[in-house]
């Protein structure tokens, strides 16, 4: 369930969430297939595709975050203490809908069987691919791709800025990555926010170690950016090309700034 596509430029693209698979074992204990799937970061593996051309790596997964989520700590720690979030093996759906029958819900040895065999894989290859980019950089770019619906009540007020950058409040990167980032963003004429709702998840907490030279910054995209959003029970949502081909000039504008800035420091 774990591609890894590698190239040789100074970024890692990491895509944990938009998988939609749920194993057979575990099919018959989620409330519904369709609402296991409903919160995934849909269509961005298609979305950042692109990014296999400049040469980065893409670290993805195909399982659905229902199932476990890649970006979440995985002794159970809230990354937004004292906020509406969801856990390491979600029981609800953004919306607080329950995701599994009464009864089937994963107990603690579920989610450390979860934690094996599928969690410690996915970083591991990270891991992997972190390493072997760093033997050949002196800094690399690690860039976690998300997205979420634009309007998601429980978790945010209002709507969502198109582009939300996570960079742990400024520990995980250093600020002229931000910076070039946050450029980029304005000169879309989208709406952006930089460590609002979204400060960046497990993964770019974990990984980001600037003065060990491995950047880790988070961009959650609202989703309307390249999909028409349709209503909580309409899913999925349909790819807009047009809209699709906009978001993907910032995006890959975004990424040639990472990969400029991880070559500046050699």
């Amino acid at each position: 369930m774990i591609v890894v596509m590698r190239g040789d430029a100074p970024l890692i693209v990491s895509i944990p969430h938009a998988g939609t698979v749920v194993p057979d074992d575990l099919a018959g204990d989620v409330h519904s297939l369709e609402r296991a799937r409903y919160d995934a970061d849909l269509y961005i593996d298609k979305l950042y595709a692109f990014a296999t051309t400049l040469g980065a790596t893409i670290v993805r997964t195909s399982l659905s975050r229902t199932v476990i989520d890649m970006n979440r700590d995985p002794s159970g720690v809230s990354l937004y203490p004292g906020q509406t979030t969801t856990d390491l093996c979600p029981l609800t759906t953004f919306d607080g809908e329950p995701l599994w029958r009464p009864g089937r819900e994963p107990d603690e040895a579920e989610i450390a069987r979860r934690r094996e065999i599928y969690f410690e894989p996915y970083h591991k290859a990270l891991e992997a691919e972190i390493a072997r980019l760093r033997e050949e950089h002196d800094a690399i770019v690690l860039y976690e791709a998300h997205s979420i619906r634009s309007y998601v009540p429980r978790l945010f007020e209002g709507e969502l800025p198109q582009f939300n950058i996570g960079t742990n409040s400024g520990a995980s990167c250093a600020p002229v990555l931000t910076e070039a980032v946050e450029a980029v963003c304005e000169t879309s004429g989208a709406s952006w926010i930089t460590n609002g709702r979204f400060k960046g998840g497990w993964t770019t907490r974990h990984y980001g170690q600037p003065d060990k030279g491995v950047h880790a910054i988070q961009m959650e995209l609202a989703m309307r950016g390249y999909v028409d959003e349709v209503g909580p029970y309409d899913w999925p949502p349909p790819w807009n090309e047009k809209r699709a081909e906009a978001c993907r000039k910032a995006l890959r504008h975004i990424l040639i700034k990472a990969i400029e800035f991880a070559e500046e420091q050699e």
